[in-house]
């Protein structure tokens, strides 16, 4: 996955950050968003794809005082754990469905 800024965020501070994820859509952006916006230092949290032809997802994150980028990274870890979760809690279901 690759990461960016966009230009021009660089005035508004640490706290106000739009990155560009490359080769992203609605799937990732929307799970995200929704984990991130549940953090109580997080002002505003979304995503936009800007045209369908293009892949790349903008996604934006305002904060009372933690830089943007720590949010960020928290948001990607805590959703991995979610999908670990995900992922062990199917596999523990399909083998004790096999078992009858």
């Amino acid at each position: 996955m690759k990461i960016s800024e966009l230009p021009g965020d660089e005035e508004s501070g640490l706290t106000c950050r739009t990155y560009v994820f490359q080769d992203e859509s609605h799937t990732l952006g929307n799970a995200l968003k929704c984990l991130i916006n549940r953090y109580d230092d997080v002002d505003f949290c979304g995503y936009t794809v800007p045209h369908p032809a293009e892949s790349k997802m903008h996604f934006r994150i305002q904060t009372k005082d933690t830089p943007a980028l720590e949010i960020l990274k928290r948001g990607l870890k805590d959703l991995q754990k979610v999908c670990d979760h995900t992922i062990d809690m199917f596999e523990k279901e399909v083998k004790e469905f096999n078992k009858t």
